[in-house]
Parts: structure tokens; C-alpha cells; sequence
């Protein structure tokens, strides 16, 4: 049949003399590209896949000091900190809230100033001493914080209170707490939706000894 101006009269079926159609030939450069484009990221992803087999992730001996014990961690070296913390040594006082850095629940020590665990890799901590709620108090002796958030009733629900009181302790060990802006200003970064917060700054004004 003809076909139109500008249009080749040669039919998509119409075989080559390499035996290759016309169609047959596009749908291979098709498939190619795809694959070229595709590879690399399936290589990327096959580890991180949920559920993957032991062994298909790359993983490395991480060394880190917790509460003052040493512990030796064969993990994914993209774990978080949290992670770690949480899934590998089920220290699960430090709490997950929004797990990008903008709640506060995850705050630990890390040779005594507060960071958010969640955005740090825990092979970043090797070498340092890492210090969660769990290791504020000494046997049955609380920390002098924990203390003061008893007293004030400083927490209702308590799921953010362990980052609130890391935090509050590395708002001590920084020494630049002298008002009540300082510590709002200063403790910003941890979120109470209970809406707690006046009880937190009266917890850190005693410990503080602000009048």
C-alpha cells in the first residue's frame, strides 16, 4: 500500500537482508538500553533489599564503647547509630520519633555532647564514648537530672523524656545554660507533644541552680 509523502514505503515487518525485521530490530535497542540503564541499579539496591539472605550485605566490624562496655558489632556499615543501638544491643531507651534528625527522641552522648543518633553512622563512634539513657545513672542512683524531671514531673507520655534528659545533660556539660531563653533556645531541638516543656526548663533551672 502507499503510504503518505515523507513516509517510507518499507513496511515494519519487512525482513532485512540479515534476516532482522524492522520492528524486531527496535524492540532489541529497546530492550538494551533498558538494561544498560537498569543495571547499575539493580547492583546498587540487591543489598539493602528488606529481608535480604545473610552475607548480601556488605558488613564490617564496628567497635563501639557504650555506657562504658565495649562492644563488637558485625554490621552494615550504613547502620545508624539508633539502629545499633536499638536492633544490635537492644538498648531501646533511646527512642526512634521521626527518624530525620528533627525530634530530639533519638539524643544521645557522644563524649558527653548530645547528637541525634539517627542521622550519625555508628561506624563514625568508634573510638568514642557513647553514652544513652541507660548509663546516666550509677547501680541505683539516678543522675541528677533524671532526678530533677521526677520532681518536676518533667514528662506525661515519656516517650521523648530519655533524649530530652540526654539532652538537657549535654546542655550542662556545654556550661552555656545562664537564663530561661538559654535553656528554650538550647533544648529547641527537643520536641515534647505533650507539651511538657515548662516542667523540663524548671527540671534543668534546678540542676542548673538558676534562681
Amino acid at each position: 500500500m502507499e503510504k503518505g509523502p515523507g513516509v517510507s514505503n518499507t513496511d515494519d515487518n519487512d525482513t532485512s537482508s540479515n534476516g532482522t525485521t524492522r520492528r524486531g530490530f527496535l524492540t532489541q535497542i529497546t530492550y538494551a538500553g533498558a538494561g544498560l540503564t537498569l543495571a547499575p541499579l539493580l547492583v546498587r539496591t540487591k543489598n539493602i533489599l528488606p529481608g535480604a539472605p545473610p552475607g548480601s550485605a556488605e558488613t564490617s566490624t564496628i567497635n563501639l564503647t557504650v555506657n562504658g562496655q565495649k562492644h563488637a558489632l558485625n554490621i552494615d556499615e550504613r547502620t545508624t547509630l539508633l539502629d545499633a543501638l536499638r536492633e544490635n544491643l537492644q538498648m531501646t531507651g533511646t527512642k526512634k520519633g521521626c527518624d530525620h534528625g528533627q525530634c530530639g527522641a533519638c539524643t544521645v552522648l557522644i563524649n558527653g555532647r548530645r547528637i541525634n543518633s539517627c542521622l550519625t553512622f555508628a561506624a563514625m563512634c568508634q573510638n568514642s564514648e557513647i553514652t544513652t539513657i541507660e548509663g546516666l545513672a550509677k547501680g541505683d542512683g539516678l543522675h541528677p537530672m533524671q532526678e530533677a524531671f521526677i520532681k518536676h514531673d518533667a514528662f506525661q507520655c515519656g516517650y521523648c523524656t530519655p533524649g530530652q534528659i540526654c539532652s538537657a545533660v549535654g546542655l550542662m556539660n556545654e556550661n552555656h545554660v545562664h537564663t530561661d531563653a538559654d535553656i528554650h533556645e538550647l533544648m529547641s531541638g527537643n520536641i515534647c507533644r505533650c507539651g511538657a516543656y515548662q516542667n523540663i526548663v524548671d527540671a534543668i533551672k534546678e540542676v542548673k541552680n538558676i534562681a
